[in-house]
């Protein structure tokens, strides 16, 4: 009995804490990879949205600036920014009042996906 006594508890952690506390870590850098990843995108995505935006605005400022009522169709165009090509489609129509043309502008991205649609109404000077 007295072997039994001087026996101390002995020290430190168990294999199965061990193992729950390395589970809790990796779910915990799991989620901030992802949170991570999910700014990122939203990032990049504000990005092409500013970048479109820049592109859509110019355009209908060429229209403006050229003071001739667009013509009434569909075209095609490409605008460069920030290193990237976004590709660009102009509509225009008619209104019902004869001296004003609605112009929509879609700017897409280089895979053709479409990033965003503004609209204006130019009028006849």
């Amino acid at each position: 009995m007295k072997r039994a006594s001087r026996r101390g508890f002995m020290r430190g952690f168990t294999l199965i804490e061990v193992l729950v506390a390395l589970s809790i870590v990796a779910l915990a850098l799991a989620a901030g990879t992802q949170a991570t990843s999910a700014l990122v995108r939203n990032g990049q995505r504000e990005a092409d949205l500013v970048l479109a935006q820049l592109c859509a605005e110019n355009q209908f400022a060429k229209l403006r600036l050229a003071r001739v009522m667009p013509a009434i169709g569909d075209a095609g165009l490409s605008c460069e920014q920030a290193g990237r090509v976004l590709n660009l489609t102009v509509s225009t129509t008619a209104t019902l009042n004869p001296n004003f043309r609605r112009v929509d502008v879609q700017v897409r991205d280089e895979e053709n996906w479409p990033i965003i649609r503004l609209s204006t109404v130019v009028g006849r000077y």
